[in-house]
């Protein structure tokens, strides 16, 4: 990604140290970057200065990361956030979504790691911004995802919404690693085992959808999720 046009990351972190060094690598990478040390701060800048991503910590002192996405989203529904947090824990990744998170990282993480993530949150949100597509092209298929049809040729499958709704992310992050978690918590809400196996069948039936076209694939990436392989994206 090019810099030209200098995004602006509000940065939410009260270890001052990981604050500062991760302000300084991700000025290093292109990015504009301005650090407040507690939620309060964060949301007073945010409400005085426009940015094009947050990333919050969720553990700060007088207003949590939760508590500041929420604020956030009253004043901005789209502005993207990811969440640095030290909690593993189920309820609180699911909380930071259902308050709208695009992204979360656990800490320890790399700083390469965050900016692979807000690279990859930024893309999407362009993405969503310049085409709000109602149709993906892959390879010889035309997917609408209002009629949730696939068209190939004179046919047409119906999907059903949950098959939709994964292609729907699999188109998106085209040529890129579609995260399981994120698609689980995206469709399923939670990432419980119950729900696993359900995506694991959905990719199975997609899979079956696009096999009249070879050059289309869902690949399997190991640990990580899938990745929609198209005749455009191999280059």
């Amino acid at each position: 990604m090019t810099h030209n046009d200098r995004m602006h990351i509000l940065l939410c972190e009260d270890d001052e140290n990981l604050g500062m060094l991760l302000r300084e690598y991700l000025q290093a990478k292109g990015y504009e970057t301005t650090l407040c040390p507690d939620g309060e701060a964060g949301y007073r800048t945010f409400t005085s200065t426009h940015f094009d991503i947050c990333v919050l910590d969720v553990m700060m002192p007088k207003k949590d990361g939760f508590a500041l996405a929420k604020d956030i989203r009253l004043q901005d529904r789209d502005v993207p956030i990811i969440f640095l947090t030290a909690k593993t824990l189920k309820e609180d990744i699911v909380e930071g979504f259902n308050i709208g998170a695009d992204d979360y990282l656990t800490k320890p993480f790399s700083m390469e790691e965050l900016t692979l993530r807000i690279e990859a949150v930024l893309r999407r949100v362009k993405r969503r911004r310049n085409e709000d597509q109602d149709q993906y092209v892959i390879g010889s298929f035309t997917f609408d995802t209002k009629k949730q049809i696939l068209y190939h040729g004179d046919e047409q499958t119906k999907l059903t919404t949950k098959e939709s709704e994964l292609l729907t992310l699999l188109c998106a992050h085209e040529g890129e690693v579609l995260q399981r978690d994120y698609a689980l918590k995206s469709i399923w809400i939670d990432d419980n085992y119950f729900n696993a196996r359900s995506m694991d069948v959905y990719i199975t039936k997609l899979r079956k959808h696009l096999k009249p076209d070879p050059s289309v694939e869902i690949i399997n990436i190991h640990g990580k999720g899938y990745k929609l392989v198209t005749p455009e994206n191999q280059q």
